[in-house]
């Protein structure tokens, strides 16, 4: 018999028993397209948060108080920066600004006081996150462009610019430019208003921006402490090199030893390495869990298979009696196990794909729900790379599904199949 005789036999096998067939292929069908789906939401995450950290500038060095060593404390370190960072931990000073401004390579230096405030406009008052800059720095380091109006200046008193979300959501009534607003009882003038700055800026987003002296008077702070500094170097080939100078400076003036380091230097590439090695491993244990259910899948098409081989038992004694050979015999029924798994396979990355897109219009309207803005909802990623990926995993299930019950059929003596009932 050829291989296209055991074929055609394998096929009119399946389709005499059609209900146990597609209730088996619905099994590998689940599978495949919850390892698509869930694996496009990760791709889709960590494509999302690429975007994202490429544009926090890797020219960046932030430096924060407190110090920990733990590489996933690193980015809510940066995050502190806009939040307005409180604790028991030793303040930075204007004094440390001085040290890190004498450091070859620093180009800028930004000096933040940050903290919260109520926010007063048209009646509705709201506590918003308030950050003092350095005016005459801050547009070279900030790195989220204008949607209108202008960036802060030296000379500035009593003015105010704008993340995206305090302008045009926070708030009943959209806030412009030449709008006044009242933070703890005094009047600013609105002069700008920051583009939104996508997923990972949403705090940015919703914070209002002064001078630091302004800053100083809002905030009630009547000495040289800062809540966190920021510092652009000139070339980002040197980054590493000028954070561990800026710790070692700043471990000198602060009197402290590497062992009792009261602070924290962070560049925005290690952020951003850290960050994508963790969307990295979630999208890898997405797929994983994922792969869970193609395994009941495969645990189905071994059962269907047992019960195949048990139901054509005289079959196969007499196809081994008419001189059918044990590989022939075992090559029908992995031929049957791998067409159930490649019909389940192919189905499942159709039924994937759609899903995938499924889940991406709901992901694009909760972010509407929400009030953030559509282009910065995740958009699902299904790659070329793990379509190929879920149909060779599905013929491997096939194949691994049906080996053993393949094995046991090539294995029954043709004269004892003959007798069995």
């Amino acid at each position: 018999m050829k291989i296209k005789d055991i074929v055609r036999l394998a096929l009119n096998n399946i389709s005499h028993r059609k209900l146990r067939s597609w209730l088996t292929i619905l099994g590998i069908v689940i599978g495949i397209s919850a390892i698509i789906s869930l694996n496009s939401i990760g791709e889709g995450m960590r494509n999302r948060i690429n975007q994202q950290l490429s544009g926090l500038g890797p020219d960046i060095i932030t430096i924060t108080p407190g110090y920990t060593r733990a590489a996933q404390y690193q980015f809510e370190r940066y995050m502190q920066i806009v939040r307005g960072f409180r604790g028991e931990e030793r303040p930075l000073t204007e004094n440390d600004l001085r040290i890190i401004k004498s450091i070859p390579g620093v180009s800028y230096v930004n000096g933040i006081i940050s903290g919260r405030s109520n926010v007063t406009f048209k009646g509705q008052s709201i506590s918003l996150n308030i950050q003092g800059v350095d005016a005459t720095v801050w547009k070279h380091i900030e790195i989220t462009k204008l949607e209108k109006g202008r960036y802060l200046t030296s000379n500035d008193r009593g003015v105010v610019v704008l993340g995206y979300r305090v302008a045009y959501k926070i708030f009943k009534n959209e806030i412009q430019v030449g709008d006044v607003i009242t933070i703890n009882g005094q009047s600013f003038r609105v002069v700008g208003i920051l583009q939104t700055s996508g997923i990972l800026g949403v705090i940015t987003d919703s914070t209002i921006f002064i001078t630091k002296d302004d800053a100083k008077k809002i905030l009630n702070i009547h000495n040289n402490q800062i809540s966190s500094i920021v510092v652009k170097v000139s070339d980002i080939e040197k980054v590493d090199e000028i954070a561990l100078e800026i710790e070692k400076r700043l471990r000198i003036h602060r009197k402290v030893s590497e062992k009792n380091q009261d602070f924290t230097v962070t560049s925005t590439q290690s952020i951003r390495e850290q960050v994508m090695s963790i969307a990295d491993t979630t999208t890898f244990f997405l797929t994983i869990i994922a792969a869970v259910s193609l395994l009941v899948g495969g645990i189905g098409i071994a059962n269907t298979m047992f019960t195949s081989v048990m139901e054509r038992t005289k079959l196969i004694g007499t196809l081994k009696a008419l001189g059918m050979s044990n590989k022939k015999i075992m090559t029908l029924f992995l031929i049957e196990s791998v067409i159930i798994s490649l019909i389940g396979g192919l189905i499942g990355i159709g039924f994937g794909i759609i899903l995938s897109d499924l889940i991406g219009r709901l992901i694009a309207e909760f972010y509407q729900t929400v009030e953030l803005e559509r282009n910065q909802s995740i958009q699902l990623i299904v790659t070329p790379q793990i379509l190929a990926i879920s149909l060779i995993l599905a013929v491997c299930v096939g194949v691994l599904a049906g080996l053993i019950p393949a094995r046991r059929a090539a294995k029954l003596e043709p004269v004892e199949a003959l007798k069995y009932e």
